[in-house]
């Protein structure tokens, strides 16, 4: 839960279903229900559940999340000859470091600043066949770019969801004495990145 301004809360609240589960999205009302009803049964803080009890649930969504390996992605296709992928395509993740439409932002200004250099170098009118390899070189170059920042945002999100969300003992004894400095540094780190600026003067 992080507050955005002085009347604007961002929370959100992530668990393992079972089928019992299975009409929690029915309904805004269910949905509110359903989380605080799992949150009264934890230890957090009373002005947390007070938040909660009083956000306003049109805009909440309930999605399932899919898991992708943070280890594909040193390997993965990012680009193929002029085609490539970004965003929750390139980099999906955990809502729990709140980065994913900061770090397609990210994609969209290295992707603009590849392109935009690629075309700047073209001489005169190129034919269609050199016009797709320039893209295609600097799909390559946009892909070098950002292959291993998402793959320290897919790990980082996994890692933080998986130590705040496991209801293992051992695992909820390190999170609670030990690693609750280490997950509010890792949380507030990912967000310091440069991706650069659109100038064309720029490297990708």
């Amino acid at each position: 839960m992080v507050p955005c301004n002085d009347t604007d809360v961002y929370w959100f609240f992530t668990w393992s279903p079972s089928p019992d589960d299975k009409d929690v999205d029915k309904s805004s009302a269910a949905t509110k229900q359903f989380v605080l009803t799992k949150l009264r049964s934890t230890n957090v803080p009373p002005q947390v559940l007070e938040a909660v009890e009083r956000s306003e649930m049109n805009d909440v969504l309930a999605a399932p999340l899919r898991f992708r390996s943070p280890l594909s992605l040193p390997f993965a296709s990012i680009s193929k000859g002029n085609v490539c992928v970004a965003g929750d395509a390139l980099h999906p993740t955990t809502p729990d470091l709140a980065q994913g439409a900061c770090t397609a932002l990210e994609d969209a200004v290295v992707l603009a600043r590849c392109l935009g250099e690629a075309l700047l170098l073209r001489t005169g009118d190129c034919a269609a066949e050199e016009s797709h390899r320039v893209v295609e070189a600097a799909l390559r170059r946009y892909a070098d770019a950002r292959r291993w920042r998402s793959a320290q945002l897919t790990g980082a999100s996994y890692a933080v969801g998986f130590v705040q969300q496991s209801d293992h003992p051992a695992v909820g004894f390190l999170r609670d004495k030990l690693l609750s400095g280490v997950l509010a540094k890792t949380l507030l780190m990912m967000p310091d990145y440069d991706c650069g600026t659109l100038s064309s003067s720029g490297a990708c």
